[in-house]
């Protein structure tokens, strides 16, 4: 059975038992990795508070640059890159996995770091709104999806992955036209408009909540081997970044209305 995602990260070649099986053939038996065990759903979850952690001790580093008169926006701009990196090579060798995600963790926490600052520097309170909403929207989201409430069927996936690509390919042409020409993207400025799109994404990003939990109960019944439960992790934390960072656009847009 193949899997779909619309998550390129969690994508259904990732996890499909056919695909890790050749990636894992193909890995040098002296590699650190114990091919012999399952993935599972506590393993996926411990690791995925690893990479929480390693994030927001990086966070801290830029952080405290920030408020303490040191130009984060090196840092911050390298960790984005190095993550950006990371994450495609994870996507390609997710046997690697254990290695790039706690690696991801560490320079995506320095680009939050960076970029956190910023936003609490311009808005004082913003960040511990942002990081509330998160929260408060995986908790729902877990909850939701636990319960059977809210249930991934092949439409629901269609849906939500037609959105996360519309949404990107939007970003990608809106970067590329602001960066040479004098063109302004709508979803710029405090307007009504734009802050209409900024829900429309966060609702997209929390739909990629339920898909990624998906992905990885479904990885967890298929007997992936045991370097997918980072590599699950990895998914899921990129998923909460992308969430957290449209909380912080919104925030300050309803902000700068005041």
């Amino acid at each position: 059975m193949a899997f779909n995602s619309n998550n390129p990260f969690l994508s259904s070649k990732r996890f499909s038992p056919t695909s890790v099986a050749e990636k894992s053939n193909k890995v040098h038996q002296a590699q650190i990795i114990d091919y012999g065990q399952d993935m599972t759903l506590s393993g996926t979850i411990n690791k995925s508070i690893i990479l929480f952690l390693l994030l927001t001790a990086t966070a801290m580093i830029t952080w405290w640059m920030a408020f303490n008169g040191i130009n984060p926006m090196l840092p911050t701009i390298g960790g984005a890159i190095v993550g950006l990196i990371l994450v495609v090579i994870a996507a390609f060798k997710p046997q690697l996995s254990p290695y790039l995600a706690p690696g991801y963790a560490l320079f995506e926490g320095l680009f939050i770091g960076g970029i956190s600052a910023i936003f609490e520097a311009m808005y004082p309170g913003i960040v511990i709104q942002a990081v509330g909403a998160t929260f408060v929207t995986f908790m729902v989201c877990l909850g939701l999806y636990k319960y059977k409430i809210v249930k991934v069927t092949e439409q629901f996936k269609s849906v939500v992955m037609a959105a996360t690509l519309a949404i990107a390919t939007y970003y990608l042409i809106s970067w590329l036209f602001s960066m040479f020409t004098s063109f302004t993207p709508v979803h710029y400025g405090n307007s009504l408009m734009s802050i209409g799109i900024s829900v429309f994404v966060i609702v997209i990003a929390a739909l990629n909540l339920f898909l990624d939990f998906d992905r990885i109960e479904k990885g967890v019944q298929e007997k992936m081997p045991k370097f997918m439960e980072w590599y699950g992790a990895m998914g899921l934390m990129i998923t909460l970044v992308w969430l957290y960072i449209e909380f912080l656009r919104l925030l300050s847009k309803l902000n700068s209305r005041n």
